[in-house]
């Protein structure tokens, strides 16, 4: 999964980023709070990891401004505050998780797990398929179709298609395409994936009319999405 974390113990950030790398997990690190939000407005992740002290926006506030923004990415605290009304605070404000310092490999890498499972973070097996309005994706054969009919694909075309599809209704930015669909965890032209969703429209004719369009969300990235009538 891709995951932000927020914290200022630089030792404490190097020792769970390598929990987390160790895990299978991306893992982008911030130790600002202001720094961590100007991230969040550009990019998507599947979980946040705050920490609650940390210079010039504190992981409350950042939680806050998170949900005031409609993000409704999970969010897991870990912190030293073990006092109940912190955590019922954090909680109440749309915190999904807590956990109290000093953190445990274990705990940390369970938890992460449980909140991408309730979240829906997961990927299709081989042996998956799934209906979106008029089209099935089947992963064994590795086809889409639309109203019953093969549509011919690029392997890459595919893949994105397929993670789109798993995904309806999220806003998804282009590193985060990038990284689930081509395994590119570094900055490239954005034009790549701007090619691919031009070519997955036309092909699989993803339009209004037909009940979902994929949506450009200007400086940001793309999300499939239902037409509401």
């Amino acid at each position: 999964m891709r995951i932000a974390y927020l914290e200022d113990d630089m030792a404490q950030a190097e020792l769970v980023t390598h929990w987390l790398k160790e895990a299978g997990h991306n893992c982008i690190h911030h130790s600002s709070g202001r720094e961590f939000m100007s991230l969040l407005r550009r990019d998507t992740f599947d979980i946040l990891l705050l920490d609650w002290e940390v210079p010039d926006m504190n992981g409350y506030a950042v939680l806050e401004e998170v949900r005031a923004s409609g993000n409704r990415t999970p969010v897991l605290f870990a912190t030293q505050r073990d006092d109940e009304s912190s955590i019922v605070g954090a909680l109440s404000l749309g915190a999904d998780d807590y956990m109290v310092k000093p953190t445990k490999q274990a705990e940390l890498l369970a938890r992460i797990t449980a909140l991408g499972r309730r979240a829906g973070v997961a990927e299709m097996d081989e042996e998956t398929s799934l209906s979106v309005g008029p089209w099935t994706v089947d992963r064994a054969r590795r086809q889409i179709l639309l109203d019953d009919e093969a549509v011919k694909l690029t392997d890459k075309d595919f893949e994105l298609a397929c993670y789109l599809f798993q995904n309806v209704g999220k806003l998804m930015s282009r590193a985060h395409l990038l990284e689930k669909v081509w395994g590119i965890m570094t900055p490239i032209e954005s034009r790549t994936v701007d090619v691919h969703i031009s070519r997955i429209r036309r092909s699989l004719q993803i339009r209004p009319e037909r009940g979902y369009r994929i949506k450009t969300v200007y400086q940001h990235g793309y999300r499939l999405e239902p037409i509401e009538e």
